[in-house]
């Protein structure tokens, strides 16, 4: 694409968005997209709503690898029902292959490099951002500039990355061909009792080629239960109430952020329930719940339970546990809490 061309599609774009944002005040920038047919990352290209997108060069993992020097920033992963942000530093960086880990003690991610395609340096009503688009266009993490961040690290960062944008061309995903039943329930539950870590249970769904929902009702109500819906508020509130230390992750193709720690502060706010502390927010679209499930993992440390919610494409919106380290067992609260949400017994 010439930079005519590119100018041409680009004030096309902006000239419809300053429609659609004038009739529909208040949306946000992944609606927006969404509304104009368009990938988020399309609309960043395009300028759009007074973005200034810089787009930054170079493998994925090279810019990865210089959040470190940012100081303190916002972190922040979502999927189309929920959104996690964190703040913190990004300490313990590893990203030399196509999976990457952030293993600090306020910014903890499983990152997957093979799905990130796009990389843009965004400033918009004087915010600051690094946001990082996959093949289809759709944001899979951001970095926020806040007040503690290292600025002169940033504009080194971008400076050093930065090169001639480019319209991002964007494909579909890939229609999924998981099973959405399981062929052998006896051999699945039996898989499932030989685990001897949480991390084993992915690669049985692609050895049995199954959906986590049709691995989930395959399992046996003992080792996977669905739950109502509203268990996701009835846990956060006890959790606050109590003090009890949870895991919370939220993910999309390309990255898994997650929490570790209390809640305090929880408010809904239309169909969000909110985490709202001064290091950690949580955004939960509760109407998108199609069904939640308590799921009972053995590992080498004892039973490992979670509380896990599922929009109605079957995907993962978010997945709760209690805080753990391997080689120590389940907070004893957090199992009684997920028992505490069952109709049916948990195996023990």
């Amino acid at each position: 694409m010439t930079n005519t061309d590119f100018t041409t599609r680009a004030q096309a774009l902006r000239a419809r968005n300053e429609v659609l944002a004038a009739s529909q005040p208040g949306l946000r920038a992944r609606n927006l997209a969404q509304t104009l047919g368009v990938s988020e990352a399309e609309w960043v290209a395009a300028g759009c709503a007074g973005v200034k997108a810089t787009a930054l060069h170079g493998v994925p993992q090279e810019i990865f690898r210089e959040l470190g020097s940012l100081g303190e920033v916002m972190a922040l992963t979502r999927n189309d029902w929920c959104v996690h942000e964190r703040h913190g530093v990004y300490e313990g960086i590893q990203a030399d292959g196509p999976v990457g880990l952030v293993l600090g003690p306020d910014i903890d991610l499983r990152v997957f490099f093979s799905a990130w395609k796009s990389a843009w340096a965004i400033e918009q009503d004087g915010r600051h951002s690094l946001q990082f688009f996959d093949g289809a266009g759709v944001a899979v993490h951001k970095v926020y500039r806040t007040d503690a961040t290292n600025a002169a690290a940033w504009d080194a960062l971008v400076a050093k990355f930065a090169g001639e944008s480019q319209w991002p061309e964007t494909e579909p995903y890939a229609a999924a061909t998981d099973a959405d039943q399981v062929e052998d329930s006896a051999a699945w539950r039996e898989a499932w009792l030989g685990m001897k870590d949480t991390h084993e249970f992915f690669p049985l769904l692609r050895k049995f080629k199954v959906s986590r929902l049709a691995a989930l009702a395959a399992a046996g109500e003992d080792l996977a239960q669905p739950v109502p819906a509203e268990s996701v508020e009835r846990m956060l509130q006890s959790a606050a109430e109590s003090g009890l230390s949870i895991m919370c992750f939220v993910g999309n193709r390309g990255m898994i952020q997650i929490h570790t720690g209390p809640v305090q502060q929880l408010r809904r706010t239309g169909p969000w329930y909110n985490v709202l502390d001064p290091k950690f927010n949580l955004h939960l679209d509760t109407t998108a719940i199609a069904s939640a499930w308590v799921v009972n993992k053995p590992t080498s440390d004892g039973w490992v339970t979670s509380l896990e919610v599922y929009a109605d494409t079957g995907d993962l919106i978010v997945q709760f546990f209690g805080e753990r380290k391997p080689g120590k067992p389940e907070l004893t609260g957090w199992r009684e809490l997920m028992a505490s949400l069952c109709s049916v017994p948990l195996a023990v």
